[in-house]
């Protein structure tokens, strides 16, 4: 199993920035991926950023070239630096887990991320 703890969220103005931080402890070297999602009220959660082992990173259309996915791995945590933000990334944010054989996932509490207009 795998435990992802998060913090950093908050309330900020417009075009300003936020750093969410997720540390993992447990069976981390089975994690294969890690990354943030995010569900604003009455909407899917979906994928915001994510991280593979390789060091590969994707992200959302929404937030490429705003948010920059790393990874301290002396740390066990990734960090998601969200910049330029707007109101339409106000969302519960939620780092979440993947690990290999049976691709079963992990996810973290939540944070809140509330951006101003």
């Amino acid at each position: 199993q795998v435990q992802l703890v998060e913090s950093g969220g908050g309330l900020v103005q417009s075009g300003g920035s936020l750093r969410l931080s997720c540390t993992a402890s447990g069976s981390i070297f089975k994690i294969i991926i890690m990354g943030w999602y995010r569900q604003a009220p009455g909407k899917q959660r979906e994928l915001v950023a994510h991280l593979t082992r390789g060091g590969t990173t994707d992200y959302a259309n929404s937030v490429h070239g705003r948010f920059i996915l790393d990874r301290n791995d002396a740390k066990d945590t990734v960090y998601l630096q969200m910049n330029y933000l707007k109101p339409e990334d106000t969302a519960v944010y939620y780092c979440n887990a993947r690990l290999e054989g049976d691709y079963s996932e992990y996810w973290g509490q939540g944070t809140q991320v509330t951006v101003s207009s």
